[in-house]
């Protein structure tokens, strides 16, 4: 199944909650991605900036900082680990 974000196939996709559950998010308001992704998201970005800001996958998509990992991500091995880095921005 392929991520959400990145469009790589990977063996286990992970839930994101496009509205943190801690600003509100709901059960249903999730995106299937793989873990690369997710761990990056929350590398950049604070729940707050996620859930004003960034809270739908096309804004996420567009972000300058997540698009440029998502550049690189694509061209990975989808079976190997990729590691992520960053610091979170604040709104």
């Amino acid at each position: 199944m392929p991520c959400q974000l990145c469009d790589r196939e990977v063996n286990k996709l992970t839930l994101h909650h496009l509205i943190p559950k801690q600003k509100g998010g709901k059960k249903g308001e999730t995106i299937e991605i793989c873990s690369a992704c997710h761990h990056q998201i929350h590398a950049l970005f604070d729940n707050t900036r996620l859930a004003q800001e960034l809270n739908t996958i096309e804004k996420l998509q567009n972000e300058p900082q997540l698009g440029k990992f998502l550049a690189w991500v694509r061209k990975q091995n989808p079976d190997k680990r990729v590691r992520v880095h960053g610091s979170k921005t604040v709104s």
